[in-house]
Formats: C-alpha cells, sequence, structure tokens
C-alpha cells in the first residue's frame, strides 16, 4: 500500500517535464504540496496546473541549478511558501552525446556543470531543511552509471559521479535522521533523448531506444516515489536496466566484449 503524504512538501528540480514532471504529480495524487523547479517557467506552470486539477497545491520557482544562488534562494522559496520540506529530488539534468573527439572542453564542462555540480548544490541547500523534518533526500542517477556507452562518455562519466556522490553521501548521513536515495533509471519516455548536446530541444527527433523496453515516465513514477518513502540507498530500474547494471558491475569484460563486437559490425 501506498504511503499518504498529505501535509508533506516536496521539491523537485527539472520538475516541469519527463520523469520530473510525472513524480510530481504522483507525490501530488498522494497528497504532498509539490514545488517544481527549473529553467522554463511555462513547462514548470503547466505541471503546477496539473497538481492543482488533481487536487493539491503546487508552486513553479524558476532555478538553474548550475547558479548556486539560485538554488539556495529556491529552497528559501520552498519553506517560505509551504513552511517544510519532507522530500527533495535533484533531478535536474541532460545529457551531452558524442563520442571523446567529437567533443569540446565547454561541452563537458556543461554537462557535469549541470548533472554533477547542480545535483550537488541541490542536495547541499536541501539538506539543512530536511534534517528538521528527518526528510528524504533523492539523487537521479541513471543505468549509464553502472555499464558505460560510447557515444555517452559525458553522459556516462556524469551519471557514474552521481553514484559515488550517492554512495558516499549515505554514509555520510548514515548517523541522521536523513536518508538519501540514488535512483538509476533504464529507458523511461524523457524529453532528454530530444535535446542535443547544447541542451536545444528538437522535437522531431525520434527516439533510438527500443520502444519495446521504454517504460512511461508515470509507470517510472510510481516505483521512484516508493523507493524513496521506503528510504531505499540505491534503487535501480527497470528489468533491462537491473540487467544491464549487474552487467555492468560483475561482468565489465563481458560488456565490453559485446559492445566491441557491435561497434565493429557497424565499422
Amino acid at each position: 500500500m501506498s504511503k499518504t503524504h498529505r501535509g508533506d512538501v516536496v521539491w523537485i528540480t527539472g520538475g516541469g517535464t519527463g520523469i520530473g514532471k510525472a513524480v510530481a504529480l504522483e507525490y501530488g495524487a498522494r497528497g504532498a504540496r509539490v514545488v517544481v523547479s527549473g529553467r522554463r517557467l511555462h513547462k514548470l506552470q503547466a505541471t503546477v496546473d496539473e497538481l492543482e486539477e488533481i487536487g493539491t497545491e503546487g508552486r513553479a520557482v524558476t532555478c538553474d541549478v548550475t547558479e548556486e544562488e539560485q538554488v539556495e534562494e529556491a529552497v528559501d522559496a520552498v519553506v517560505e511558501a509551504f513552511g517544510r520540506l519532507d522530500v527533495a529530488l535533484a533531478n535536474a539534468g541532460f545529457t551531452v552525446s558524442g563520442r571523446l573527439e567529437e567533443l569540446e572542453a565547454d561541452d563537458w564542462r556543461r554537462q557535469l556543470d549541470v548533472n554533477v555540480v547542480g545535483l550537488v548544490s541541490t542536495a547541499k541547500y536541501a539538506l539543512p531543511e530536511l534534517r528538521r523534518t528527518e526528510g528524504r533526500l533523492a539523487l537521479m542517477g541513471s543505468v549509464a552509471g553502472t555499464i558505460a556507452l560510447p557515444d555517452e562518455i559525458a553522459y556516462s562519466a556524469s551519471k557514474y559521479a552521481v553514484r559515488s556522490i550517492g554512495q558516499s553521501l549515505a554514509l555520510e548521513l548514515s548517523d541522521d535522521a536523513v536518508s538519501c536515495t540514488t535512483i538509476q533509471p533504464g529507458f523511461v519516455e524523457s524529453e532528454i533523448v530530444k535535446r542535443d548536446r547544447n541542451d536545444q530541444v528538437h522535437q522531431d527527433w525520434d527516439d533510438p531506444r527500443p520502444q519495446m523496453l521504454v517504460w512511461s515516465a508515470e509507470r517510472a513514477a510510481t516505483q521512484i516515489v516508493d523507493a524513496i518513502d521506503d528510504r531505499t540507498r540505491e534503487f535501480t530500474f527497470t528489468g533491462h536496466g537491473r540487467l544491464a547494471a549487474f552487467l555492468g558491475r560483475h561482468a565489465p569484460s563481458v560488456v565490453h566484449h559485446v559492445r566491441s563486437f557491435f561497434e565493429g559490425d557497424d565499422d
């Protein structure tokens, strides 16, 4: 049975689209008041409108997670609006695609600044408020943080970093009432596959992933919220995601040889 969140306050970065939006609506359906952050106010407001349609309170707070001052101000806005913070999900992120020789130093800086530094800033400024409520912190990683892909070298590097941060932070908080959950999704519906390395959205781009394996964001959101509720340290899904993560951890040489075989076929 799902835990009720009536009276709780949830803050989600990257809450205007994809997994972030779906998680916001799932928390709203469970009774929480939800604040969504991101750079595009119209997307955030659309999420808030849907939250209000299902009978809960929502707020949109614009925030670029690469600007530390804006992250701090976003937390202040959450507390000012609702008086507390019970759950924070550091979800904002994007992908820089391309092989190492195709990427410039600035591509790497943008990738790590959003997916790693922005995530750390979100956690840093949320933690004091979460300690007051004995709340829950969640970090959005990826199966790409356990099994690397050759065309997503910068993205995989950022998600490997997120996994390390989550493991370290769980240890730092082991004597604390605050939990840290690192979420590692497999293939889930997301706008991220339609963004180029400059973070521009191309709605006409096709999703290159095998569609039979892609979960809906709503299905993913239910499991993500359950994992955060259970204070799970690391939660990996879908089925293919668990398999890939297992192979990445325990049989990396097998992964390497299989990937090398297919890379050779592409040539």
